[in-house]
């Protein structure tokens, strides 16, 4: 790695930022050293110092305590000791690539905004964060735009910016910090679990319980890289998650429910309720774009076509968000209603059971 490189990494790109982990994104590796068999015992800040030493120890532990410095693939604080042979790695919430980000019109539904951060109302179908196959069109190009005006925000330096993600195919609430102190604070709630999170989904079948609790590691399925499963918590594969739910309604073949989270992994709803036999709705990447529950009829397949096409993405939004604001300490609390597309396809659920005259 290149001393510019290096530079560029460290002293740009490491902040204290969680990633949402419904965003589809997960971590990237920048950096990997292996420890030689002759090291001593000496914490992990001073051992990566020396070999990047373009920056500065400071920064070093904030990425530890982000999250971003793994030690044999598990996250570590910044006093773990590296032993012989440990595979020291620095991962990223995002892919390396030289494009630059530029200001684009998109239009943005702003909830909220000061001096310190934004809260957007994200459409679904927007990526969020340019990566591979998106480098235009994405919300952080919109927000250059919007904040062109502004001399200290610059959206090419990841000191500013989002402090989580969500799915492109999932629309909700996200917070954008508009200060590197802002996104600092922010980085540390969502880290610390602090922060307040709901989502509105429909899944597949009639869920038993009205309330459950899903607890299971994530990480990439061994089979197919572009989707994440579930291992058991003492597997030692994967991050550990816990996801809630709540029934909010019944629909016999489908179930709108409520669902908090616990911890932010990647695909982390989407995973965890197919795990327990509940995809979501017209979820394609897991299995939910196919009748799962119901009649072999041909007006019910036509209905499930039907509602494929009013809510043509996996059926989950976003819809409470809640923190401490990293300047005044205010508590923060906001909500958006589900866009028409979700409450269209909840309509013709309603409509569809009320014509079959059973109680669910």
């Amino acid at each position: 790695m290149k001393k510019d490189d290096k530079d560029d990494l460290i002293e740009k790109n490491i902040v204290v930022d969680d990633v949402d982990e419904e965003d589809g994104g997960g971590l990237y590796e920048h950096f990997r050293v292996v420890a030689d068999k002759g090291q001593q015992l000496l914490r992990v800040d001073k051992f990566l110092m020396a070999h990047l030493p373009d920056t500065s120890r400071n920064r070093i532990q904030q990425a530890a305590k982000a999250g971003f410095i793994h030690i044999n693939g598990r996250p570590e604080k910044s006093n773990y000791r590296v032993k012989p042979h440990d595979v020291v790695t620095l991962l990223l919430d995002r892919p390396r690539y030289e494009n630059l980000i530029e200001p684009e019109n998109i239009p943005l539904d702003i909830v909220y905004e000061d001096e310190a951060l934004i809260v957007v109302n994200k459409s679904a179908g927007l990526v969020v964060h340019p990566g591979f196959g998106n480098y235009t069109g994405t919300l952080v190009n919109a927000l250059a735009y919007h904040l062109k005006d502004v001399a200290d925000y610059d959206p090419n330096d990841p000191g500013v910016g989002l402090v989580h993600r969500i799915d492109k195919d999932t629309s909700g609430l996200l917070v954008i910090a508009k200060t590197p102190d802002a996104k600092s604070k922010l980085g540390v709630q969502f880290f610390n679990k602090t922060t307040r999170r709901r989502y509105e989904a429909l899944v597949w079948g009639n869920v038993k319980t009205d309330e459950g609790r899903i607890e299971g590691n994530i990480a990439r399925d061994p089979h197919d890289r572009l989707q994440m499963a579930v291992f058991a918590p003492d597997s030692g594969i994967g991050k550990p998650a816990v996801t809630h739910y709540k029934v909010l309604k019944r629909f016999g073949y489908v179930t709108l429910i409520e669902c908090q989270l616990e911890t932010g992994r990647t695909h982390q709803i989407r995973t965890h309720m197919r795990h327990i036999g509940h995809p979501l709705f017209n979820d394609a990447r897991y299995g939910g774009d196919k009748v799962l529950r119901g009649t072999t009829s041909g007006a019910y397949n036509s209905f499930i076509r039907n509602c494929f096409e009013i809510c043509p993405r996996q059926a989950l939004h976003a819809r409470t968000l809640g923190f401490k604001h990293p300047t005044t300490g205010e508590e923060m609390d906001f909500s958006v209603l589900p866009p028409q597309d979700f409450n269209g396809l909840i309509e013709k659920w309603e409509t569809y059971v009320s014509g079959l005259n059973v109680k669910l």
